[in-house]
């Protein structure tokens, strides 16, 4: 009965061995496309939240494509920079303004106060 039983384990074993690893003349399954990138990100304009909310990138075998995802990462990169040069910029000009805001209401002030006097 001992070696009944563990004939029908390893021909059992066997099988499910060729049935997983696809041995004989079974059916093969077709080579599946890979998942291309349809940018979402608009061309036309700087991308925004929603846009970067919004964005799915294809699955790989392992993972990401590797690729696709350095492109969307280097261009919200050069978008980022674009804007934080941008924002500097402005920042910059508002400091000037303010700047010469404050010297113009010191000048202002001093002629004001001697006009007073007269």
């Amino acid at each position: 009965m001992f070696w009944f039983l563990l004939i029908t384990m390893v021909v059992v074993v066997a099988a499910v061995t060729l049935a997983v690893v696809g041995g004989g003349d079974s059916e093969v399954l077709p080579e599946a496309a890979p998942q291309q990138l349809v940018d979402p990100l608009p061309a036309s304009r700087p991308a925004d939240q929603a846009d970067v909310e919004a964005l799915r990138l294809p699955v790989a075998p392992r993972g990401y494509r590797m690729a696709d995802v350095d492109d969307v990462l280097g261009r919200l990169g050069a978008e980022l920079a674009e804007r934080d040069a941008r924002i500097a910029e402005l920042e910059a000009a508002l400091a000037g303004a303010r700047s010469r805001g404050a010297q113009g209401g010191e000048q202002g002030g001093t002629e004001g106060e001697g006009g007073e006097g007269a």
